[in-house]
Order: structure tokens, then sequence, then C-alpha cells
């Protein structure tokens, strides 16, 4: 099992992301659109797509497919993912274009649901002085 790591552009928290997926995919759906299928496709299903939000891993979705598709923007490949983004424990990642694959032994652990998880500014805040 292998995950990816990709940016969400212009989405500012998790709750954008999340209503952008909702608005594009529908209730119940997600996907996104990438311009290559990874050579190491067969590998992430089961895996997760970890979002990275201002430079820091946030969130992530279990991969349920990825397939070809023609959009109006030329074939591009589709991730099928799993509803609603998962918090997990922020951490530091730089920006890149398109996607990157993510060791198992490297993604973050889920975050807490008890609304004592930290939020992705005060990570990134206490990650700049040096505390994180």
């Amino acid at each position: 099992m292998l995950h990816l790591t990709k940016v969400a552009v212009g989405c500012p928290d998790i709750e954008t992301l999340s209503a952008r997926q909702q608005l594009q995919s529908g209730p119940g759906a997600a996907a996104s659109l990438t311009r290559f299928m990874p050579k190491r496709a067969a590998e992430l299903i089961g895996g997760s797509l970890f979002w990275i939000i201002r430079h820091r891993l946030v969130a992530r979705q279990d991969i349920l497919g990825l397939s070809m598709m023609e959009t109006p923007w030329g074939v591009k490949c589709r991730i099928d993912l799993a509803p609603g983004p998962v918090s997990v424990v922020p951490r530091a990642c730089k920006a890149h274009q398109g996607w990157r694959y993510l060791a198992p032994e490297l993604a973050p652990p889920d975050g807490e649901e008890d609304g004592n998880a930290m939020s992705a500014e005060m990570a990134k805040a206490l990650a700049d002085m040096g505390i994180l």
C-alpha cells in the first residue's frame, strides 16, 4: 500500500476542500483529477491521498480507484476518493505540482475527533517557532 500527497489549490482549510468536492462530485462522492496516471497505481488502491493546505499535510481521503477519463481539458487521471476529508495530525510539507508518493511509515496519523486537535494554523505557528 502506498499513499499520495497533493496540494489543495485555492483551499484555505479542510472545510473549503470538502465543500468544493461536494459541489464538483455531489454528496457521497469525491474525486480529484491529475494530469498523469501514477505508474504505481495498483499500489495506491487502499492507500490515502493526503492533502496539503498552507504547506501542511492536514487531511486524507482513502483512494478507491484510478481511471483515465476525457475532460474538456483533455484526458486526465481521475482519482476516486472516499467522501469527506479526515483530519490528520498536521505536519509541515513543501508544496509541489501534481502529486508525490508517500510511504506508509511517513504518513501522519489521523487527528483527534474530540475537539482537542490542534488547528492547522496553530500547528504552523508552533512549527515556525521551532516548538513542533
